[in-house]
């Protein structure tokens, strides 16, 4: 828990450049295993493949719709998506039965970051970790408010 904290707050100190990307990780292999089977799900647009990658009881949360929560819902959700993913580790801990893996998604390995995700991982109970949650969001940067309109003169 206490490396989950640090990570959190390097991420939101905002000292590394946005123009820099972060260096990836090497992840153990079992957690590693996650990434590679979402990367190959999701090129797939294999919606059911995407879904068991999950916890029963899992959570999508995107940026601008309302949290997803169980693998019939997010099965429903990820239909007809996907695509070309590569997926990177940013950073990772785990303590028992439950982690974490921050990350940066791509179109293609080797290509700027499209954005960025972290995982909340629980082990299952034949000791697969599975998605708890996943939160992702776009790298590039939000339009601002539009002008104001000019008031009319009296």
């Amino acid at each position: 828990m206490r490396a989950f904290l640090v990570a959190a707050c390097l991420l939101l100190s905002g000292t590394v450049s946005a123009q820099t990307p972060l260096p990836s990780v090497p992840l153990p292999p079992d957690l590693d295993r996650v990434l590679r089977d979402y990367e190959t799900s999701w090129a797939k647009k294999d919606a059911a493949g995407l879904a068991g990658l999950f916890a029963e009881d899992g959570f999508v949360l995107q940026g601008g719709r309302p949290p997803i929560r169980g693998r019939a819902a997010i099965q429903g959700a990820y239909a007809g998506s996907g695509g070309p993913l590569s997926l990177r580790a940013l950073a990772f801990a785990v303590e028992g039965p439950v982690g974490y893996i921050i990350g940066a998604y791509a179109a293609k390995a080797g290509d700027p970051d499209d954005g960025k995700f972290t995982l909340t991982l629980r082990k299952g109970a034949d000791g697969k970790w599975l998605i708890f949650s996943d939160m992702d969001n776009g790298s590039r940067p939000r339009p601002g408010p539009p002008p104001p309109s000019p008031t009319p003169k009296p």
